[in-house]
């Protein structure tokens, strides 16, 4: 019961925010794949005044000179509401330090980093939980927004700001997020991996990817009804060891390192799951 009034009054408070203050001035810093796709989002939302983009080089915002100011220079970045970073995760408490703005809600868009390396008083985090490309469209509204920060008015602000782009909102704290990021590499970043040594299969054989795109989608429908763990096949689960010797053979060095780690991973995890 606690936990739904919780949420009732969370609402209320992005309900107020969004009758009584009807716009939201936000300053972009950085513009590579996260920040280009914020602009984007940003600008096209009338509840949002993107007033600035900054970037180190003035030459890949250029661009957006017609729609949006833009700068290149710390000392002519704009007043705003929240001030988001969007630069590699090194360099979030270097940028923080040279914008010098003080009272301001200051937040990075990082996964791993602990909101603390932002060197201000007001801090937090916006960070949405997807994989991002240049020029290569995404829907905001299905991307989890996670938020932290270390006064409720700056989270409940960040909340709105979330709410405006997308219809999910996370509250995470760093720890969380930490570990939630953690598990994003793996599902994400080292799936993509393995889809690139399946490509490669493929391609060094003559046989079209595309044959395996069914098989992809069936997996990904599969593991949104029922737990990974319920969900796994395959000659490992089977622990089927001429099955899995056959395949080992036909891989270079590198390739079976990967897939005696996998293998062994998934019998070690099925003899112990009973």
């Amino acid at each position: 019961m606690h936990a739904i009034y919780k949420k009732l009054e969370s609402f209320i408070k992005i309900m107020n925010y969004k009758y009584l203050r009807p716009m939201i001035d936000v300053i972009v810093i950085g513009y590579g794949n996260v920040g280009n796709h914020l602009v984007d989002v940003l600008f096209s939302n009338n509840s949002v005044n993107l007033k600035q983009v900054y970037n180190r080089s003035i030459e890949k915002i250029n661009h957006l000179a017609s729609k949006i100011s833009i700068t290149n220079s710390f000392d002519k970045i704009f007043d705003a509401d929240v001030y988001i970073i969007t630069v590699s995760d090194d360099e979030i408490s270097t940028v923080s330090e040279e914008l010098s703005i003080k009272n301001k809600l200051i937040v990075h868009t990082s996964g791993s980093v602990s909101m603390e390396l932002i060197a201000s008083k007001r801090k937090g985090v916006f960070y949405p939980l997807q994989t991002f490309t240049k020029n290569k469209e995404i829907n905001f509204k299905n991307i989890p927004i996670c938020v932290e920060a270390n006064y409720e008015s700056d989270l409940v602000l960040l909340e709105k700001l979330a709410s405006l782009i997308s219809e999910n909102i996370y509250i995470l704290d760093s720890f969380q997020r930490k570990k939630m990021h953690l598990a994003a590499v793996f599902v994400n970043n080292f799936v993509n991996h393995l889809y690139h040594v399946g490509h490669t299969i493929c391609e060094e054989n003559n046989v079209p990817f595309e044959i395996l795109h069914p098989l992809l989608e069936e997996t990904l429908r599969k593991i949104k009804d029922i737990d990974p763990i319920d969900a796994q096949t395959g000659p490992a689960k089977r622990n089927d060891q001429k099955t899995i010797t056959s395949q080992l053979e036909q891989l270079s060095e590198a390739q079976q390192k990967i897939y005696t780690s996998l293998t062994d991973s998934i019998i070690n995890t099925y003899k112990n799951h009973g």
